[in-house]
């Protein structure tokens, strides 16, 4: 089941196991069970603490579950835990077993003390790149409260539930039979959720903070990069990030960031927020900003006031919020996200197996989107506003030669239809000849581009028509002491190696300002 080297691999993690559990498996004769009763066996050949039972009775198979002998544990895994969540099984093991988690310490407190019944049901594909962050999250929490049960569905073994719980993008949470939650969730997020109380306390605890002389505000690849540059100049340096690698989690391969030949953009996440930590940066994760108070004298004090109510107080500060996917705003869009209107195709793909898709956008992005999806669906149609596709030569090329694609330039997509439940089609207008058509499909992946995170910036620093932040060769802004990088900015060429490089001209920035600059009293 597993190559010679993904088994030593394996093998050298099990021996981290301290404690004896059990794996009790529930299977039928499918393949996909065969496949995991070969997996759990070489399993429990690896590691003494292991138990294997093969006498499960879960209405799910195939399936399985993980529980360390003397505790309420409820953790299982319906489908094979492959692909990208191979860590996540291995982690699970090694959770189960008695290793601890490498998560803080006042997280692992607050997962403890939830109280209450949250039986929990989360569905990914095993391409999904978002999916392991969640699938992790939730098997962590069932791990450390016997009140948490989990249960890891693999959509593509259970095509069934899919389909009857309309399923159209993962991964998608339920909790108590509800849903309750889509895309890349974090378990700081997933217990806030949870735990009601803990907005407030947190805010409270932001705002007894000492000032900052750097406050970087967004943690991509431009906030890591200020973040880094500034600490290693010796003074107090803050991150306060909604989630540290920003639009980096979304991104599947990174084949461009020089001297990285290859990599994707958890794992590119994962490296900034390694690299900041080894300096003394205060990251402050999971905080939304809703506004900038500048100083009130040269010099003075400028605030930042987040989501929960925290002031955050500096003499500098460095915007680096990023930009997000841009909506094509039509009707429908809105009413059917999730439900058929889809932004990531490596996450989503392979839920719309066989099925009619349409990609909006004849960029790099659209292009690459519409050949990755023609693999999997039955038929990809790609409408693109203007005369001709953007994309580079070679991906149109590669793009027109795949037999199930229909390509329409100067479409101009109107609205999403359906039936108030999911999606059903999509009309466009030809610009060309005015003429409207509909085509009936069961999805849509918008690919149009990005819109920088600023509105909350309007009426404080100078933007640009396009809601950009302004800024100079310097990365200073209109406003004394706030700086800014990355794409939220008017640099143009979008690309994480310009904003890392914008992120370290903007932390040089805030430096010579405040050493120019005399603390006010």
């Amino acid at each position: 089941m597993l190559d010679a080297a993904l088994k030593e691999q394996l093998k050298a993690y099990l021996e981290r196991v301290r404690e004896p559990f059990e794996i009790v498996a529930s299977l039928d004769d499918s393949a996909t069970a065969a496949e995991m009763k070969e997996l759990l066996q070489e399993i429990d050949g690896m590691c003494d603490k292991i138990q294997l039972r093969l006498d499960g009775t879960d209405a799910r198979k195939p399936s399985f579950s993980l529980q360390r002998l003397g505790t309420q544990q409820s953790l299982r895994f319906a489908g094979l835990p492959l692909g990208h969540e191979f860590t996540s099984l291995v982690l699970a093991l090694l959770w189960t077993g008695g290793h601890p988690p490498k998560v803080e310490q006042d997280v692992i407190d607050q997962i403890k003390a939830l109280d209450g019944d949250f039986s929990f049901e989360v569905y990914m594909s095993l391409s999904c790149h978002n999916c392991p962050d969640v699938v992790q999250a939730l098997s962590l929490m069932a791990v450390l409260n016997p009140k948490v049960k989990t249960v890891v569905i693999e959509g593509g073994a259970f095509q069934e539930e899919v389909t009857t719980r309309e399923i159209m993008a993962v991964p998608s949470v339920y909790l108590n039979g509800q849903h309750f939650g889509s895309g890349r969730m974090t378990v700081e997020e997933i217990v806030a959720k949870l735990d009601t109380g803990a907005a407030a306390r947190d805010a409270a605890k932001l705002s007894a903070k000492d000032p900052y002389e750097v406050l970087i505000v967004g943690g991509g690849p431009a906030g890591a990069a200020a973040a880094v540059y500034a600490a290693r100049k010796g003074i107090r340096v803050g991150v306060a990030a909604e989630r540290f690698g920003g639009q980096v989690n979304d991104t599947l391969g990174i084949e461009n960031y020089i001297s990285v030949l290859e990599t994707d953009g958890p794992k590119f996440a994962m490296a900034l927020e390694a690299h900041v930590k080894a300096y003394d940066v205060d990251i402050m994760n999971l905080q939304r900003a809703e506004k900038l108070i500048p100083a009130t004298q040269p010099g003075g004090l400028i605030e930042v006031q987040l989501a929960n109510g925290a002031v955050l107080k500096s003499r500098s500060v460095i915007l680096s919020t990023g930009a997000r996917w841009r909506n094509i705003n039509v009707p429908g869009e809105a009413e059917y996200k999730n439900k058929g209107v889809a932004y990531c195709p490596h996450c989503d793909g392979p839920l719309f197996k066989g099925k009619r898709v349409a990609v909006i956008g004849g960029g790099n992005s659209g292009v690459e989107a519409a050949i990755d999806l023609a693999g999997i669906v039955s038929h990809v149609t790609l409408l693109e506003f203007g005369d001709q596709l953007r994309a580079d030569a070679v991906l149109v090329d590669k793009l027109k030669s795949l037999p199930n694609v229909a390509i329409h330039t100067q479409a101009q997509t109107t609205e999403l239809t359906g039936d108030g439940n999911k999606l059903g089609g999509l009309r466009y207008t030809d610009r060309a000849t005015g003429s409207e058509h509909h085509v009936e499909l069961e999805g849509v992946f918008v690919q149009i581009g990005l819109v920088p995170n600023t509105e909350w910036l309007k009426g404080t620093v100078e933007l640009s028509k396009f809601g950009e932040i302004i800024v100079d060769h310097h990365g200073r802004t209109s406003l004394p002491g706030v700086f800014a990088a990355g794409d939220a900015t008017t640099v143009p060429f979008k690309q994480i190696v310009i904003a890392a490089g914008d992120g370290a001209k903007a932390a040089l920035g805030a430096f010579d300002y405040l050493i120019r600059t005399p603390a006010a009293a």
